[in-house]
């Protein structure tokens, strides 16, 4: 009951395929959403909904950034031992 998957190019961005094995569409489905949401697709479509002024989207590519930065800094801190690793979540 394996659940295959690749990603293709077609020329603009990336296509996302998701196999349906022993007809588990859930499963599928539970992959497929796991992949958009690392990729970050939800939160592009959601940001297409409505229009965004500049400013407002100035604001949030700053925010960005900013998010950005501070997650290297924590990392790089983490690595030199100034900050404690995260404890890891055991799953049974």
């Amino acid at each position: 009951m394996a659940l295959g998957s690749r990603i293709l190019s077609d020329g603009e961005g990336l296509l996302v395929q998701i196999f349906v094995r022993d007809n588990n569409v859930d499963q599928a489905l539970k992959a497929l959403k796991k992949k958009m949401q690392r990729e970050g697709s939800f939160r592009e479509m959601k940001r297409h909904v409505a229009y965004e002024k500049p400013s407002e989207k100035r604001a949030r590519q700053q925010a960005e950034a900013v998010r950005r930065a501070r997650k290297l800094a924590r990392k790089r801190a983490q690595r030199e031992g100034l900050v404690p690793m995260p404890k890891k979540v055991v799953r049974p």
